[in-house]
């Protein structure tokens, strides 16, 4: 990736909080603007021979014999796609479902390299296969396979071959994956696409490398759904195809002893008269320091790394406080680290009825392939 996290002038300029800033800011965006319309024009021709059918027709890419619920973002950076696939799986297996999930597993610093689509378990290696299918691991349901590989469609054929049982597929992310054949639902399919956002929303709205967008903010979906601190659900849904939904952090533990949480409200007052760090390495770090600040967290240093990132010795040596608080999903990076500083603050969405019902109602729909 050009970035390692996103710019500044990616997202909306005030002219009012810093005019020198954000003249400078829309400068390099329109900069890099030629190189923007022509990523445009390949994201283009290739959505309309998706859209075209001609793959699947040819039999370059078949169909899943079971729906697809692609959680995916337009923008790039963490928008909250993981919590929401773990709530989903959750979900579903509460309904009687059973879910499979597939992610293609980043791995840090670069792209994965598994040669093959591979099972991960809670006590999988995120080196190997990814920090976020390790956390999906010990938060989704133990009946819930979960594997990995860069071919979505290879592990689709993977996992259900193992798994014959499973019904339904939810991967985490694949918007913009070809091999990925979909009949969603706005179309009278049983398949879903669902973009997720965060309170960014969609930044400068240009497409990279001159705005955060991987496709245009127009792209068509079945869902918007929006993960912000302070959610305002304006219209009912589905009926607005728009859903807020709101973080929830009501608890905290110590690093390696998941079994052994306390309240947040008793984090606080443990934390009083104590140096407080903070460090995240996901797609937008200050979204979780935002949320600690807003909670109450008075938070003395804190230490942004990139998305997908190691968490090393050297790091939190960099952090001067008695405290220091991570993401789960930096929590599975940590495995061989010994800091009794560390604590861990978990994060997860809860989904409401009107959603799940109709998540519901989609992927119990006839398969329209066999119409």
């Amino acid at each position: 990736m050009l970035f390692k996290t996103s710019p500044r002038f990616w997202e909306k300029s005030s002219f009012s909080q810093s005019p020198i800033r954000a003249i400078v800011d829309r400068f390099v965006s329109v900069v890099l603007l030629p190189f923007a319309w022509i990523y445009g024009l390949i994201v283009w021709i290739k959505r309309l021979i998706v859209d075209s059918g001609l793959l699947h027709t040819l039999g370059i890419y078949r169909a899943a014999p079971v729906p697809i619920i692609i959680v995916g973002n337009i923008r790039v950076g963490g928008t909250g796609k993981t919590p929401l696939v773990i709530a989903l799986a959750n979900e579903l297996v509460e309904r009687g479902f059973k879910p499979g999930v597939i992610s293609r597993g980043y791995q840090p610093n670069t792209r994965s390299l598994l040669a093959q689509p591979t099972a991960v378990n809670r006590n999988g290696n995120p080196n190997e296969v990814g920090d976020e299918p390790v956390l999906m691991s010990q938060r989704i349901h133990d009946s819930v396979p979960i594997w990995v590989y860069r071919k979505r469609k290879a592990c689709i054929d993977a996992l259900l071959q193992a798994h014959s049982e499973v019904n339904v597929i939810i991967s985490d992310d694949g918007l913009q994956h070809a091999a990925l054949v979909r009949w969603p639902a706005r179309e009278g399919g049983r398949d879903l696409e669902l973009v997720v956002e965060d309170k960014r929303g969609d930044g400068n709205g240009r497409l990279l490398p001159a705005g955060p967008l991987r496709e245009s903010a127009k792209r068509e979906r079945d869902a918007t759904i929006t993960i912000s601190e302070s959610p305002t659900q304006s219209e009912p849904f589905p009926s607005s195809r728009k859903l807020q939904l709101s973080p929830i952090i009501d608890s905290a533990y110590p690093l390696h002893r998941p079994n052994e949480p306390i309240t947040f409200t008793q984090m606080l007052s443990r934390l009083v008269g104590l140096k407080v760090g903070a460090l995240a390495a996901i797609g937008n770090p200050k979204k979780f320091f935002d949320a600690l600040v807003k909670l109450g967290v008075h938070i003395d240093q804190t230490l942004a790394l990139p998305d997908h990132a190691s968490v090393r010795d050297n790091d939190l040596k960099t952090l001067a406080v008695d405290l220091i608080l991570i993401t789960e999903k930096d929590a599975v990076k940590c495995s061989e680290i010994e800091d009794p500083r560390i604590w861990v603050i978990p994060m997860r969405l809860d989904l409401p009825s009107e959603f799940s019902d109709w998540v519901q109602e989609v992927i119990t729909r006839p398969n329209p392939y066999l119409k």
